[in-house]
């Protein structure tokens, strides 16, 4: 069957540039062990040669950042974070170096990240890889991303200098909307230090190891899981008629809700090339059921309607 020419399918085609993700690199004997006691993930035992999402918490449990964490080996670990937090999360990180055997650097000018969807997502990675897989690709690493209206997505780690990829383009602006539609949020500059992972539903999208040892704001996180506190969660909506998208913190309301009460706010939001605007919110639990009407920045402002996720909620244990 012919695909729709405005459909997901036929619009998240190529590749992208993404100029707006950076690369934290870690070497050393170490490098491995002292990410692994410092973020949400696994480092430790997570094989070489794949990947994670992973966060960086405060000591309250708030996400400062969140990485596609790429191991290569015990003694080179990557991270992928957005370039307006790169060089604060570098700076704190290095704080607790203390007398590991690790030396942390900014690697964007050696690195470059571009962002794979459709046919050259699915030809570089082995078939049916599953979410964070990752596999060797055009001298980097392809990993493996959650879909976009089931459209298969990657990214591609690897040499700055590798400037010649095959495949058509793939705007900025397409891709960040395919970020929207696969609802894993990454929380830029103005929202850091603001949500616990799991409101950015990242336990769902195996972003939080509950069995490894401790990392700032594990006790908080894993109160928030086992002990069935989380009151706010993500969630997709679309709004029809808006040409421009809400920013980062636009607060979001019921219809009921007083003026000064909202009921979440916009995480991510990006302009759908079929029309209207989609994002991310976060908002109470009671809010984020699939066909709530939420509206923006006013109780009676412009309608959202949240839509399904595209992955299941992780239960409360």
């Amino acid at each position: 069957m012919t695909q729709a020419l405005n459909s997901p399918q036929a619009l998240l085609h190529g590749v992208a540039p993404l100029s707006a993700l950076g690369v934290i690199r870690a070497r050393g004997d170490d490098a491995a062990s002292f990410l692994h006691g410092q973020l949400t993930q696994d480092v430790v035992l997570l094989p070489d040669g794949q990947a994670r999402l992973a966060g960086y918490c405060s000591a309250k449990g708030r996400l400062l950042a969140s990485f596609v964490l790429l191991r290569l080996s015990a003694a080179e670990v990557w991270l992928v974070c957005p370039k307006e937090l790169l060089a604060a999360t570098l700076k704190r990180l290095s704080m607790f170096v203390l007398r590991a055997k690790v030396k942390l650097d900014d690697a964007s000018a050696e690195l470059a990240v571009r962002g794979l969807a459709g046919e050259p997502a699915l030809a570089a990675l082995p078939a049916d890889s599953l979410p964070w897989s990752a596999a060797p690709h055009a001298a980097g690493y392809a990993v493996a991303l959650y879909p976009a209206a089931g459209v298969a997505r990657a990214l591609w780690i690897g040499p700055a200098s590798d400037a010649a990829w095959p495949g058509p383009a793939l705007s900025e602006s397409l891709w960040a909307w395919s970020e929207v539609l696969a609802a894993v949020p990454t929380p830029g500059a103005t929202q850091s230090d603001s949500f616990v992972p799991q409101m950015l539903n990242h336990e769902s999208v195996g972003g939080v190891s509950f069995k490894k040892g401790c990392y700032p704001g594990q006790e908080v996180v894993a109160r928030s899981q086992f002990r069935g506190t989380l009151k706010r969660r993500t969630c997709l909506a679309h709004a029809e008629g808006l040409e421009q998208p809400p920013s980062p913190g636009q607060e979001v309301f019921l219809a009921g809700d007083a003026a000064d009460q909202p009921s979440g706010v916009v995480v991510q939001a990006a302009v759908s090339p079929t029309g209207g605007v989609d994002l991310l919110a976060v908002v109470q639990v009671t809010a984020s059921a699939a066909g709530t009407a939420l509206h923006l920045g006013a109780p009676d402002g412009p309608a959202l309607m949240v839509q399904p996720l595209p992955y299941p909620l992780l239960a409360d244990i």
